[in-house]
C-alpha cells in the first residue's frame, strides 16, 4: 500500500534529541569526557563573569559549540550558529533543547574572547589530560616536538611598507619585501615566511605542539610569529614545562631543523635527552654539515624508537588541517590564533580518546 505524503508532518514532536542520537554515536563518548571536564571548570567560569547584569552565553555551551566547529571543520562562527539552529545532533551535544533559541553570531564571538582571555582553553586541556581514564594512557618520559605553518587570514596586498610609501599594495612585483620593513595592515602579527627553499612566501604563524610518545596525544601547544629560530625557542619553553611536571629526566624526538649546537646544549642543561635527527647532509658547496648529535646519543636503542614515534606528530597537524580549522586560520592576532590552535589540539585528542580508552 502506498504511503500517504504529508508535507511538513505534525506540528509537535515528543521525541527528545537524546532519543534521536544513536547509542553508539561517536560524539556520545566525546560528550561524556567534555561534560566531566566542564564540571571541574565551573568555578573558573564563575570568575570570568560579573555577579549582576544580563546572562551571557553559558560558557559550557560556548566551549562545546567551539569544539563542534573543530570536529566538523565549520568555516566560520556564523555558519556554526546556523547549524545549531537546525541540526539536532549539534543541539544535543551543546545542551540546547529543540525549542531553545540560538545566539546571535556577534554575541557568540564576543563571549568567545572572554574564554581566551581567561586562559580557559589551557585549563581545559590540562583537566582533560588529568582525567582518570586519560592519565594512564600518557607517557611522562618520552615526548616529541614539531612545528607547522598556519596561513594567516591576510592577503599579500596587505603586506605594505611600514612607512606607507607603496600605495595600495596591489603591485608589488620586483619589490624587495621583508618583515623588517613591511607589515600586514590587516593582521600585523603575521609574518612573511617560506616553508622551504623554492616555495612561495606566505603571511603565516608558526604553531608548535608537544606530543607524548605512548599513544601520540598532544599534551601542549603554542603559536608564535613565523621566523627561522622560533621553533627551537618554543621547544625549549614547552620542554621546560614538561620537565618540571615530570620531575625526572625526559627525552624528546625532533627533526633535523632542531639540530643546532646551542639548542642541544640547552636541552641537556634542562635534563632533557635530545633525540634529534642528525643534520649532516652535504651542502650545495660540497661541504658536510657537522651535527650536534653524535654516537653517544645515536648508539642507544631509545634514539631509534624516538625517531620512529616522532613521525606521529604529523598526524596531529594533518588532522587539524584536513578536518579541523588549522589549514588557514579565520582569526587575526596572535592571541586569537593561539586559542584556535589549542582548540584543534583538544579536538584531536577528544576524537582519539574513546577508542584508546576502550582498547
Amino acid at each position: 500500500m502506498r504511503g500517504r505524503f504529508r508535507d511538513q508532518g505534525g506540528m509537535f514532536s515528543y521525541i527528545s534529541p537524546e532519543q534521536r542520537v544513536p547509542p553508539d554515536h561517536p560524539l556520545r563518548r566525546v560528550g561524556d569526557l567534555v561534560r566531566a571536564v566542564l564540571k571541574e571548570l565551573s568555578a573558573w567560569f564563575g570568575r570570568l563573569y560579573a555577579s549582576e547584569g544580563r546572562p551571557s552565553v553559558p560558557p559550557e555551551q560556548l566551549l562545546s559549540a567551539l569544539l563542534l566547529q573543530v570536529f566538523y571543520g565549520i568555516r566560520s562562527e556564523r555558519q556554526l550558529i546556523e547549524q545549531l539552529d537546525y541540526n539536532l545532533l549539534f543541539r544535543w551535544f551543546v545542551g540546547l533543547s529543540p525549542d531553545d533559541p540560538v545566539w546571535d553570531a556577534t554575541t557568540f564571538t564576543k563571549n568567545r574572547e572572554r574564554l581566551q582571555s581567561g586562559d580557559i582553553l589551557q585549563k581545559f586541556m590540562t583537566r582533560l589530560l588529568n582525567h582518570p581514564e586519560v592519565e594512564p594512557l600518557l607517557s611522562d618520559e618520552h615526548f616529541s616536538i614539531d612545528g607547522t605553518l598556519i596561513e594567516a587570514w591576510a592577503s599579500q596586498k596587505s603586506f605594505r611598507p611600514k612607512d606607507g610609501s607603496a600605495g595600495d599594495g596591489s603591485d608589488f612585483h620586483g619589490q624587495t619585501r621583508k618583515n623588517d620593513t613591511h607589515a600586514s595592515t590587516t593582521d600585523p602579527d603575521s609574518r612573511l615566511y617560506r616553508k622551504a627553499s623554492g616555495r612561495e612566501a606566505k603571511l603565516s604563524y608558526m604553531g608548535h605542539a608537544i606530543m607524548e610518545n605512548r599513544h601520540g596525544l598532544a599534551v601542549g601547544g603554542m603559536v608564535s610569529e613565523a621566523n627561522g629560530t622560533v621553533e627551537r625557542s618554543a621547544s625549549e619553553a614547552m620542554l621546560q614545562t614538561a620537565r618540571g611536571q615530570a620531575g625526572h629526566r625526559i627525552t624528546v624526538g625532533e627533526d633535523k631543523a632542531y639540530d643546532c649546537a646551542e639548542h642541544v646544549a640547552n636541552l641537556r642543561a634542562m635534563q632533557v635527552t635530545p633525540h634529534v635527527t642528525q643534520n649532516n647532509a652535504e651542502t650545495k658547496t660540497g661541504k658536510r654539515r657537522h651535527s650536534a648529535i653524535d654516537g653517544r646519543t645515536t648508539r642507544h636503542a631509545g634514539y631509534g624508537m624516538s625517531q620512529s614515534r616522532r613521525a606521529m606528530i604529523e598526524c596531529i597537524f594533518g588532522w587539524g588541517k584536513q578536518h579541523g580549522t588549522m589549514r588557514k586560520t579565520k582569526h587575526r592576532g596572535l592571541a586569537r590564533v593561539s586559542g584556535d590552535f589549542l582548540l584543534n589540539l583538544i579536538g584531536y585528542n577528544l576524537i582519539r580518546l574513546p577508542k584508546l580508552i576502550d582498547a
